[in-house]
């Protein structure tokens, strides 16, 4: 009996087109590279005999299990993904998609990209829509000042720039 988990609220369903094909890349990766690679490695280890002290095979096993879990996962979550791949109709309103420049109260810039829950990065500066930042700048524009209610406290930010595309590195 496995340890008991809350039910969590589901994710948003929305990814944008190049997150919808990193995930269904993945899938194929795994289910025809190597998933039959790690599959003739189980079979090679059985063939040697003792399966019970047979690190190669109970390895093997094991990571079989891990790569049925993920292609479950994936088939499940890409069956009720929607990849969102227009521009919203007015683009100085930040929506799902939106490329956002912030200015914090230190006077600090800050870019963010809104996107879906299973393709955030905080490295490249993509929040999941679901995030309580992306939450609060939701239909904002230009200048508006925005409240973020965050575990350490409220922070404000004030919207610089909202754009579809990525912002230009200078």
């Amino acid at each position: 009996m496995g340890r008991y988990r809350p039910p969590q609220k589901p994710g948003s369903n929305y990814i944008t087109p190049e997150g919808y094909q990193r995930l269904y890349d993945e899938l194929n990766y795994l289910w025809r590279k190597k998933r039959p690679a790690v599959t003739q490695a189980v079979s090679e280890a059985a063939a040697q005999g003792d399966r019970s002290e047979n690190a190669e095979y109970i390895y093997g096993k094991k990571q079989l299990r891990e790569i049925d879990g993920r292609v479950r996962f994936l088939r499940k979550r890409l069956d009720h993904l929607q990849a969102v791949d227009r521009v919203p109709e007015d683009t100085s309103v930040i929506y799902f998609g939106a490329w956002v420049k912030l200015e914090d109260e230190d006077g600090n810039e800050i870019k963010y990209r809104i996107v879906g829950p299973d393709e955030f990065d905080t490295a490249q500066g993509w929040i999941s829509m679901d995030s309580p930042v992306a939450r609060a700048l939701m239909k904002k524009t230009i200048d508006d000042e925005v409240r973020v209610q965050l575990p350490g406290g409220d922070r404000i930010l004030y919207v610089l720039a909202v754009q579809y595309e990525r912002f230009g590195e200078n």
